[in-house]
C-alpha cells in the first residue's frame, strides 16, 4: 500500500530487498520513510511485523504507530501487537480489519478453501442438522458456502455478513431470500424470531462469545437450534488468537457458556480444514434452546449487556 510519496515508497522497495539479508537495515530504511510519511499506518504496520519476526526490539510501538495512523485499523495491527503479549487482551478482531480483509478476499475465497485448504466446515455442520429447517439466519454468510447446505430444507433462509463484497458474491447465487451487511460484534438485542441460526467458521474472528451467543439466545425461537463451528484449543484459556491472526476456543469454557446461556449442546471435534498441509481441528456444535427456557433468556439478555 504506497505511502503516497515516492522517496518514501521507493526506500521501503529498498528495504523489502534488503531484508532477506539484513533485516536490521530493512528497518532503518523504513524508519526514514517514516520519517517523510509519519502517518502511513501500512509502513508502520510493516515495520512492526519486520521487528517481530527478525526478534528486533521496538515491534509493538510500530504497531501502537500504526494503529495511531488508522484507529479503525483496518490492517489489524492491534492483533499483531496482541501476539507479542504473553496473553490476549483483544476480545475480537477490529471489524474494520475484518471487513477490509474479506472485501479483498471476495473473489478468491471459494477457490481458497474449497481447492487449496479442504474447507468441510458447512457439510460437518449440515451433517448434524435434520430438514425442514424453518425460518433460518446463517451468520457470517460470507459467498454462501453454509447457504449452499440449507437452502433446500429451509422455508426462508437470510444470511449476515460484514462485507459487501462476500455479500454480493452471496447474491450471484441466488439463494438466500435477503442479504443484509451487519457486524456479528455489534448487534442489536433481536425478537425471538428464527428457527436456525447458522456460524460455519465465523467465530475464529471473535475471542469472547458471550454477547453472540447471549444474542442467539435471545433470537431464537423456542425448540430452535444453534450450528456452528469454532478452532479448537487445549489450553485453560477461553479463547486464545493464534499466529494465523484467528480465534480458538476452549471445549470446557465453550460448554460452561452454551450451558449458561440455557442451550443443550453436543460437541464433537473435527478437522475443520487444512493451513500449510496440516489439519485444523475445531469444534463442531448443534445446540437446541430448549422450550420455557425464559429465564435462562433472562440470563443471556443480562450477558449481552455487559
Amino acid at each position: 500500500m504506497s505511502s503516497g510519496d515516492l522517496i518514501a515508497d521507493r526506500r521501503a522497495d529498498y528495504a523489502e530487498a534488503l531484508l532477506p539479508e539484513d533485516p536490521a537495515a530493512a528497518c532503518d530504511l523504513y524508519a526514514q520513510a517514516l520519517e517523510l510519511v509519519p502517518g502511513w499506518a501500512a509502513g508502520w504496520c510493516r515495520l512492526g511485523e519486520i521487528r517481530a519476526e527478525a526478534g528486533l526490539a521496538g515491534a509493538a510501538e510500530a504497531f501502537e504507530a500504526a494503529i495511531m495512523a488508522d484507529p479503525a485499523d483496518r490492517l489489524g495491527a492491534s492483533l499483531r501487537r496482541d501476539l507479542l503479549r504473553e496473553r490476549t487482551l483483544a476480545d475480537a478482531m477490529p471489524a474494520a480489519f475484518v471487513e477490509t480483509l474479506f472485501d479483498q478476499y471476495a473473489s478468491e475465497f471459494e477457490t481458497a478453501l474449497l481447492d487449496k485448504l479442504d474447507y468441510r466446515a458447512p457439510e460437518l455442520l449440515a451433517g448434524g442438522l435434520t430438514a425442514p429447517y424453518g425460518r433460518v439466519l446463517d451468520l457470517g454468510c460470507g459467498t454462501g458456502l453454509m447457504g449452499v447446505e440449507l437452502r433446500a430444507g429451509a422455508d426462508e433462509l437470510e444470511g449476515w455478513d460484514i462485507s459487501a463484497e462476500m455479500l454480493r458474491e452471496a447474491e450471484a447465487k441466488g439463494i438466500y431470500d435477503r442479504l443484509e451487511k451487519r457486524d456479528l460484534s455489534a448487534l442489536s438485542p433481536a425478537p425471538a424470531r428464527w428457527d436456525l441460526i447458522t456460524a460455519a467458521d465465523v467465530f475464529a474472528y471473535l475471542g469472547a462469545l458471550e454477547r453472540i451467543v447471549g444474542w442467539v439466545a435471545q433470537a431464537l425461537a423456542p425448540e430452535g437450534r444453534f450450528a456452528f463451528t469454532v478452532e479448537a484449543h487445549e489450553g485453560a484459556e477461553a479463547y486464545v488468537l493464534r499466529e494465523s491472526r484467528r480465534y480458538a476456543h476452549s471445549e470446557p469454557h465453550l460448554a460452561a457458556l452454551l450451558a449458561e446461556a440455557g442451550f443443550e449442546a453436543h460437541i464433537t471435534r473435527a478437522v475443520l480444514r487444512q493451513d500449510r498441509g496440516a489439519p485444523i481441528w475445531g469444534l463442531v456444535v448443534q445446540a437446541r434452546k430448549p422450550a420455557g427456557s425464559a429465564d435462562r433468556e433472562g440470563e443471556a439478555q443480562r450477558s449481552l449487556a455487559l
